[in-house]
């Protein structure tokens, strides 16, 4: 038996009165965690979902999201995060696409209608049997959009005998983003997850008095899951939940709970460095460990965020389909900052070419992995589960190079990259570059498309506060430091980029 909601029930059963949740004025035990789990794994019993059946999940940074998440995986079901801007034809998408026979469904806000989104995905998905309405206002047991999750829990039993589930049984199925095509599903097992969630917690000491961890990054996502909340869990930590990312708030709650680990994508820590030295916002001193994934971080915020903090940001790599960590810069050896480290234990990492060929050397190839992390393939799709992976192997789309040291370099997603002219141009060094300007805060750069070069270089770039630096300076000071067939020949300056949920730049929007 193998079972991902063993990281709860162990930690209950050792620490049951530690704060195992952190949200607003409410401070959750372990025990109570577990109890909530143990309720809704009797709902789901109750309502005919077996073992192996999926269930979706559609929930911001809320307690709601481990009572429930880690309820399915004790009924012996398979969880199915949705991320919470989904509308509701996306939503009716994903139900079906997974076989969904259950969804829980945050009521939501007038900002974010989650419920009724929800409701209207759930109304027009077949197979999808029962909703449960997870209500903004805490206890509530009725709502407008469904049947309240307080309501269906009365009465159930608050134990439970965990289902039996192999290591190779699904546990989860996260959804691709779909930047090409419509988003597939990556099947991760038990043993991916916890094995993912057992190695983060290893490359981290523990602390003397507490770790206390900052949940911005969304747990329906990879890698709020797996290195926030599962490892948080794994080892006893207390996860302060914030169900949206705001830099002064985020800044706020770390000083008020002594937050000890923070994890984020580069845009937060640039949000939160853009508000210190703007407004003289007090640094926090309690942060030990700062890690960063999710996108490439500009090596300007690294220096920055190092020099204000006085600590460094430590960068890994991976994707849903690697459950997500496959690299990291490692505590205990150089860290390189602008690299991902070295592959993580029990996983390999080398280049490959299109025709899956290793490449030697420094390269640029296509990163390749292997590992305990590796999906086991796409949910109903094995043509596309071929693609991707051979041999063990699951190439990520991904291009790098490799130094002497075996640390690698993202240079850039292959379908991001610029053919200007038959020559081709990555965006992330034009980005490092162009960040390098004392007028530039942000930078991103797409290819748009030209009648004779086939694609032009466009950067969109947010300044620095109080700059007036125009667009023909800008260019002129790129041609001076780029190659001539790399330079952006359009700049447009916005005061905000598009992100997605987790705060990656939506270059596809851009385009």
């Amino acid at each position: 038996m193998l079972n991902l909601s063993i990281v709860l029930e162990d930690s209950a059963r050792n620490t049951p009165d530690g704060t195992a949740i952190v949200f607003g004025d409410m401070r959750l035990p372990y025990s109570m965690i577990d109890t909530v789990a143990n309720q809704v794994a009797n709902l789901l019993v109750s309502r005919g979902i077996a073992k192996g059946d999926k269930v979706a999940l559609a929930c911001p940074n809320l307690p709601y999201f481990p009572f429930v998440y880690f309820g399915i995986l004790k009924a012996g079901a398979t969880v199915v995060p949705l991320n919470v801007l989904l509308q509701s034809r996306e939503i009716a998408y994903h139900l079906g696409d997974s076989d969904a026979k259950a969804l829980f469904c945050f009521e939501g806000t007038p900002e974010l209608p989650l419920g009724e989104r929800g409701r209207a995905g759930f109304e027009a998905a077949e197979g999808c049997e029962h909703l449960f309405i997870l209500p903004a206002t805490p206890l509530a047991t009725e709502s407008e959009h469904g049947e309240s999750i307080w309501a269906a829990l009365d009465g159930m039993g608050a134990t439970f005998e965990t289902v039996q589930t192999a290591a190779d049984d699904t546990a989860v199925i996260l959804y691709t983003s779909g930047t090409t095509g419509q988003p597939k599903g990556a099947e991760l097992s038990h043993q991916n997850m916890l094995l993912n969630a057992m190695a983060s917690d290893k490359m981290f000491p523990r602390q003397e008095d507490l770790d206390i961890y900052l949940a911005v990054l969304p747990l329906f996502h990879s890698f709020g899951q797996t290195v926030v909340m599962n490892t948080g869990f794994l080892r006893g930590a207390t996860v302060v939940l914030m169900p949206r990312f705001d830099p002064d708030e985020a800044l706020a709650l770390i000083r008020k709970e002594g937050v000890t680990f923070f994890a984020g994508v580069p845009t937060m820590y640039w949000g939160m460095l853009t508000k210190i030295h703007a407004d003289g916002a007090e640094v926090p001193a309690t942060l030990r460990f700062a890690v960063a994934g999710g996108a490439s971080s500009p090596v300007e915020v690294l220096k920055d965020f190092e020099q204000t903090f006085g600590i460094g940001i430590l960068e890994g790599y991976g994707l849903s389909e690697t459950s997500p960590v496959a690299s990291f810069n490692q505590l205990g050896r150089p860290t390189k900052p602008g690299t991902v480290g070295t592959p993580i234990w029990g996983v390999e990492m080398k280049l490959i070419d299109g025709d899956w060929k290793t490449v030697e050397g420094e390269g640029p190839g296509e990163i390749a992995i292997r590992g305990h992390n590796i999906m086991k393939g796409y949910y109903g799709r094995p043509d596309a589960t071929a693609d991707v992976m051979r041999d063990g192997w699951f190439r990520t789309g991904d291009i790098a190079t490799r130094d002497a040291d075996g640390y690698y370099s993202i240079i850039d997603r292959s379908k991001d990259m610029i053919i200007r002219g038959g020559f081709n141009v990555y965006p992330r060094e034009l980005e490092e570059v162009l960040m390098t300007h004392e007028a530039v805060s942000l930078a991103a750069v797409v290819g748009v498309a030209h009648e004779s070069h086939g694609e032009e270089i466009k950067a969109y770039i947010i300044r620095t506060p109080g700059s007036a630096t125009t667009e023909d300076e800008l260019i002129a000071w790129a041609k001076e430091n780029m190659a001539a067939y790399k330079y952006p020949r359009i700049v447009e300056f916005r005061d905000a980029l598009p992100m997605t949920a987790t705060g990656k730049i939506l270059k596809r929007e851009l385009r």
